[in-house]
């Protein structure tokens, strides 16, 4: 494995037409490998539109097998390219149980990854937990020919469990694939607070564990939420090497040194310091008194 990983990500807007919004991927991902790309993030949910705005059976419809078309177009371009693809599915795993997954081609194995999202939000606008059923098998690291990857989606981004866990598993790269946006007519002062909080809780995840980041949100107005984009990367002690525009689509390409993580590992020795011994009791739901 090379210390230098070329990483690249695709933040794009969506519309209601699947097959355009797949050939524009594609198109995206297939100018990333031409410019030296080695794993390639997309954002959450990439093909459609972010429809848990609503609870509507019919959005059902939307989603597809682990082994359906979107796997097949990027298993086939992994293999073409030598590269690595991060893609978040809705996935129907079963007749009426549907996940929030991502799949992962193109590892050391050639298997094909599979990580479903662990938290599920339900709040106005993201109502999620109408459509996903939680992961039953847990946190994942994939094994690629560039290094070791751990893939948390959206709502994950918020637990620092999640982080930890994924990078105590190995993980040299955190990749957050994401759709989370401001309400249409949200005061300028709450969206700047609302994305340095979304931007700080995963800064935060890279210096506790000292690995990069990569985030990667969908950007333009979908129904009343305008998803911010603002995808980034930042390095091992949280300093951001890149940050794109609230209102674009944008790829990136940008190339990062692994060998920072024993760097800052040595400087600021987090996971030496651990009191394992003292943890156990946060699988608790609540420590405090009850109201």
């Amino acid at each position: 494995m090379e210390d230098l990983v070329s990483v690249g990500f695709i933040q794009a807007y969506v519309s209601k037409d699947i097959q355009k919004n797949r050939q524009k991927t594609e198109e995206k991902i297939i100018q990333l490998a031409q410019s030296g790309a080695q794993i390639i993030c997309l954002q959450e949910l990439y093909q459609t539109i972010y429809f848990p705005f609503e609870e509507n059976e019919e959005h059902f419809e939307l989603a597809e097998s682990i082994q359906g078309e979107s796997t097949r177009l990027f298993q086939k371009l992994s293999e073409t390219y030598g590269i690595t693809i991060i893609a978040s599915l809705f996935e129907k795993r079963a007749k009426g149980l549907y996940h929030n997954t991502t799949i992962v081609t193109g590892l050391k194995n050639n298997e094909l990854g599979i990580y479903r999202k662990m938290h599920i939000p339900d709040d106005p606008g993201f109502y999620e937990k109408y459509y996903f059923t939680p992961s039953d098998d847990g946190y994942k690291v994939f094994e690629t020919p560039f290094g070791k990857i751990g893939v948390l989606i959206c709502w994950d981004q918020w637990f620092p469990e999640a982080a930890r866990i994924t990078a105590l598993k190995g993980a040299d790269i955190l990749f957050y694939p994401t759709a989370i946006g401001w309400e249409s007519d949200s005061p300028d002062d709450l969206k700047k607070e609302e994305y340095e909080a979304w931007q700080t809780m995963m800064r935060s995840h890279a210096i506790a564990n000292g690995v990069h980041v990569v985030a990667v949100n969908r950007v333009g107005l979908e129904q009343d939420t305008s998803f911010w984009g603002g995808s980034f990367i930042c390095n091992p002690f949280g300093k951001v090497l890149y940050q794109a525009s609230h209102g674009s689509e944008e790829i990136h390409q940008q190339t990062i040194n692994l060998s920072e993580t024993e760097k800052y590992r040595r400087r600021w020795p987090f996971l030496r310091d651990r009191r394992i011994d003292s943890y156990p009791i946060i699988a608790e739901r609540f420590l405090g008194d009850e109201v």
